[in-house]
């Protein structure tokens, strides 16, 4: 049975995976799981992954302080968000923990009030208490903690 799916010698693979991470900071999972599309054998993975590592291509901890400050200048998101995103790819708590120690207090508690104020003056119509919700359910899905979020949403309703 002949399948359409190209093959990749280790080094077409190596060259195809060194400008996707060369494009973008990757995480290991990304390129793991690109090498599964791919359909390489473990062993050749293996060897891949290590010469990516060896050559700079991939950086874990550059990728954690890059997607930190990506998703929290502009998506916006809390603390509890970026490391559960990070967590999901494998990463580990330590880098976690740095990457999230970039964020100045001063940052986090000014993007915050700025996010909170633009979404409460855009929601309209509807009770205090269905405001309220609304207000609480989107700044706990972009990942601000909860003690901050209920005192916030206290002190404006």
């Amino acid at each position: 049975m002949y399948s359409s799916k190209k093959t990749y010698t280790v080094e077409e693979a190596l060259a195809k995976l060194q400008s996707y991470c060369a494009y973008q900071d990757r995480c290991h999972k990304e390129v793991a799981q690109k090498l599964k599309e791919m359909r390489m054998i473990s062993q050749a993975s293996e060897q891949i992954i290590i010469a990516l590592i060896e050559g700079d291509f991939l950086n874990e901890e550059r990728f954690s302080m890059a997607f930190v400050r990506g998703k929290f200048k502009i998506k916006k998101w809390g603390r509890r968000r970026l490391a559960s995103e990070l967590k999901q790819r494998n990463i580990s708590k330590f880098l976690i923990q740095k990457a999230l120690g970039q964020i100045s207090e001063t940052d986090y508690k000014a993007t915050f009030e700025a996010l909170v104020h633009k979404k409460a003056e855009s929601i309209t119509g509807g009770s205090i208490a269905k405001k309220r919700k609304k207000l609480a359910d989107y700044l706990l899905y972009r990942g601000w903690e909860a003690h901050l979020v209920y005192d916030k949403i206290n002190q404006i309703f």
